[in-house]
């Protein structure tokens, strides 16, 4: 069936309802037609994410419905045990999300499978506790993350709390696939969340609970203590999920902060800013204006669904700058570290973990306190196995991971990015630089003088269609046969295919890497440094990881431009 046939047979469907079916008779353009039929929304070890709207690209109940029907028949293919144990399910402030929320619960109830779900919209890290705390077999996320307005999406977890593993993935998707008519799930959609037989809701006394697992990570009490009302802080959580978590932990530790109030309104359209995204200088504009009103040196924002978080801190000559994800990553893991190392409470097997996109800079770092630097896949997943792992072995104790895209976590009572203990972490961080006499900025920029200045800069390239996912790959591939060995000047020193799991050297000397299966490659810098090469797993587009070395912020940001120029070109 080609994709008009399949609109068509959509429209003629008398299970389709009324709104389903008033929006596909107004489409005139061709092209929008064959975009929502023409394909099917990929569920990929992220889940599925994609564009509001009827049709089988689309996120729509018919599309949640058939993941959720895919889920529940694999878990009931895990046995009585599994369904007894259930599915953890929240979702963010965005349009649709408690309706496919409640539309996932009603699938899982209706197969049998006990479900725990959230009373109010809630953080991601929150849903990953949650799965923890409840031992339930699975989780399910209704979020399109820092995506613009008109996106939606629907992550999967497993029973660690950290998203499902490509294995059980794959199972699932199995599953999903053999549902190939969209309209046949039947179960319906809870009318409201209420407790009921199998349904167990959580409210505000599992939220207090969330809340005091991470106030037992608090290092800095006694900084809190002196300076934490005293300090002016502003917070906003661009009308997402971060509201109440962040204002009971900073409240809960003594922390006083200023909330952008225009942004605290649940807001599925997300209407004070043009993406809901805190890496964006243009989301943190209104925290900025407040900070300046008051006199606050700190803003820090969190995403819809609240496992990312943005920072903007005072520089020297006391302009507001954005700090990028990894400033923010070396920054609080040289602050754990060196907390733990003065209470003496710094392992002799320590770890910390990031993407292999993320800063080179926290290399140095981890040495110059003792501790081990794990690389892994881009994906917080990675980094929640790994702590899986770390549990079961013993070999090392997991203290800390980050990701470029501003995602942090500190503890494991979550296995997924949480903004919610970075924002108590770098909140409480600046007490404790105020309370040794210095700033965020101060201790950035010592960090710099004492490893060299690192510049990271990340580059997206988007690409639309129905082809979109294969051009961005057949564009990897093509620099996968093309031998480079400089771009701009610039002496690559060795590649790493991370798809193959081969560094090739210069010399053309070869070695097996740790990691292998991933789309991505990873060019080596002589002079240090990386430019890195990979495709998006969620949307369209093609990111281009750069980062270098250099003695000064000038000369860095030189280099940078000048490597993305010739990059770029190569590309074309």
């Amino acid at each position: 069936m080609n994709y008009k046939q399949l609109y068509n047979s959509w429209l003629k469907d008398e299970r389709l309802i009324n709104e389903a079916k008033l929006e596909l008779q107004a489409l005139t353009d061709e092209k929008d037609i064959e975009y929502r039929f023409g394909a099917e929304l990929e569920f990929g070890t992220a889940g599925m994410r994609g564009i509001l709207g009827y049709g089988t690209n689309m996120m729509n109940v018919y599309t949640v419905k058939r993941a959720s029907q895919g889920l529940a028949t694999y878990i009931k293919s895990l046995g009585k045990s599994a369904m007894e144990r259930g599915v953890a399910v929240s979702y963010d402030t965005r349009l649709n999300s408690e309706l496919f929320a409640r539309a996932t619960a009603g699938v899982l109830l209706s197969n049998g499978i006990k479900v725990t779900i959230f009373e109010k919209a809630s953080p991601v890290p929150m849903l990953s506790y949650a799965v923890r705390e409840t031992g339930a077999v699975a989780g399910v996320m209704i979020t399109a993350s820092h995506n613009p307005k008109e996106y939606n999406g629907y992550k999967v977890y497993g029973e660690d709390g950290a998203q499902m593993s490509p294995e059980a993935t794959s199972e699932v998707v199995k599953y999903i696939s053999e549902i190939t008519d969209y309209l046949s799930v039947s179960a319906p959609i809870l009318e409201k969340i209420a407790k009921t037989n199998g349904l167990t809701v959580l409210g505000e006394d599992f939220t207090d609970k969330y809340v005091s697992a991470l106030t037992k990570l608090s290092l800095s009490q006694k900084a809190v203590k002196e300076f934490g009302e005293k300090l002016k802080i502003v917070y906003t959580p661009l009308h997402g999920t971060g509201y109440i978590p962040v204002m009971k932990v900073l409240k809960k530790l003594g922390i006083n902060v200023s909330v952008v109030k225009e942004q605290v309104k649940e807001d599925p359209s997300f209407s004070t800013v043009e993406v809901p995204n805190p890496e964006n200088t243009e989301a943190m504009t209104l925290g900025v204006k407040l900070a300046n009103d008051i006199g606050a040196d700190v803003v820090f924002g969190t995403d819809p669904d609240s496992d990312r978080l943005g920072v903007a801190i005072r520089n020297d000559l006391g302009e507001f700058i954005n700090l990028t994800g990894n400033q923010v990553g070396v920054l609080l893991a040289d602050y754990v570290l060196k907390r733990l190392k003065q209470e003496n409470a710094l392992p002799k097997n320590g770890v910390i973990v990031k993407s292999f996109v993320s800063t080179g800079m926290v290399k140095p770092v981890c040495e110059e306190y003792g501790v081990s630097l794990v690389e892994v896949p881009v994906g917080f997943k990675y980094i929640g196995e790994k702590i899986k792992l770390y549990e079961k072995t013993l070999e090392k104790t997991y203290l800390f991971g980050f990701e470029e895209s501003c995602g942090y976590l500190r503890g494991t009572h979550a296995r997924d990015k949480d903004a919610v203990v970075a924002s108590m972490l770098f909140a409480e961080m600046v007490c404790y630089y105020e309370y040794t006499n210095t700033t965020v900025y101060k201790v950035l920029q010592n960090l710099y003088k004492k490893h060299g200045f690192v510049l990271d800069k990340t580059v997206s390239i988007a690409f639309k269609g129905l082809s979109a996912m294969k051009d961005m790959a057949s564009v990897v591939e093509k620099m996968r046969n093309t031998s480079l060995k400089e771009v701009e000047g610039e002496k690559i020193s060795a590649v790493r295919d991370y798809l193959s799991g081969v560094r090739t050297l210069s010399s053309k000397e070869t070695e097996k890497l740790d990691i292998s299966g991933v789309n991505c490659i990873y060019y080596e810098l002589e002079k240090g440094g990386f430019i890195c090469l990979r495709p998006s797993g969620t949307e369209p587009k093609l990111k281009v990881y750069y980062s270098v070395t250099a003695s000064d912020a000038e000369s860095a940001t030189e280099l940078v431009n000048k490597l993305i120029n010739g990059f770029s070109n190569l590309l074309k």
